[in-house]
């Protein structure tokens, strides 16, 4: 997508850039986690996301992000055992107590780290989702939506593919969307992954356009190999990146993705396909 700008009576076309952060989770795992930091800031990145650090206090992880110079977006909330598979408690019925703790220490991790943005996941269900979960899920986040409102932070739900995360309860955009316009909060967004997108539904273009004005956070990776950007797959990502232009989008875009080899080798994605960081 091209600006025109008019200085001193030219016009000169300047071409905007996506925003890419880069995913401590994802990429850099040549280096142990708290060394990811110091790698995304030697490669160029200007911010990164992360998981929430397991096993390392907030004092290591801001001394490590500080002393690389970067910044942190995005935080995903403490979502209980991973050793057991947990993945959050937002719609599990009787662990409301565990959610709101969980969220408390997540902000204040986010806060220590100047992060704007707390992925809120839902956890698996096993059995059959029945009200009860969905009654469940709404109660935490309009709690959590007024929490995360006073600490002027944002949080964000996101759908996420049967076939990553089998039993995921947020798995639809049509239930992501009926949520925030239940609770209609400016404190709750959508954080919408192409990958999950392509995944759950396909119809990216239509979905984004509907969707624009929930979007909060955006992820990518190409499908079906959760790969880069530009490797072969089902996605043109240029056309979506110049989509999601046109549509407002001038936030962050987290490279959620697999590299096929190293990070660095990996990352010449984005200069082959025109951009920077």
């Amino acid at each position: 997508m091209w600006r025109l700008l008019r200085l001193s009576g030219a016009t000169l076309h300047v071409k905007i850039m996506p925003k890419f952060c880069a995913n401590l989770a994802f990429l850099f795992k040549e280096k142990p986690l708290l060394e990811r930091y110091s790698a995304a800031k030697a490669a160029g990145f200007k911010a990164v996301e992360t998981g929430f650090p397991y096993g390392f206090s907030k004092e290591q992880v801001i001394s490590a992000k500080n002393s690389a110079g970067i910044e942190q977006v995005l935080i995903n909330i403490l979502t209980g055992d991973v050793t057991k598979g947990e993945l959050g408690h937002a719609a599990l019925p009787g662990s409301e107590n565990e959610f709101k703790k969980n969220l408390e220490t997540t902000i204040e991790f986010a806060k220590a780290l100047g992060a704007k943005k707390i992925h809120i996941m839902s956890g698996r269900v096993n059995d059959e989702v029945t009200s009860i979960h969905d009654q469940t899920y709404v109660e935490n986040l309009r709690y959590a939506a007024k929490v995360l409102e006073k600490e002027n932070l944002i949080g964000l739900i996101e759908p996420i593919n049967k076939y990553s995360v089998p039993g995921y309860y947020m798995n639809s955009y049509e239930k992501a969307l009926a949520v925030l316009k239940s609770i209609n909060s400016p404190s709750l967004k959508l954080q919408l992954d192409i990958f999950h997108l392509q995944l759950i539904k396909g119809d990216i273009t239509h979905t984004i356009k509907a969707l624009t004005s929930y979007i909060g956070h955006v992820q990518i990776a190409q499908v079906p190999g959760r790969n880069e950007p530009n490797t072969e797959g089902e996605i043109n990502y240029k056309y979506i990146f110049d989509l999601l232009k046109q549509e407002g989008y001038n936030d962050w875009i987290g490279l959620e993705y697999n590299p096929q080899k190293d990070t660095e080798s990996g990352l010449n994605w984005i200069n082959k396909m025109g951009y920077t960081l």
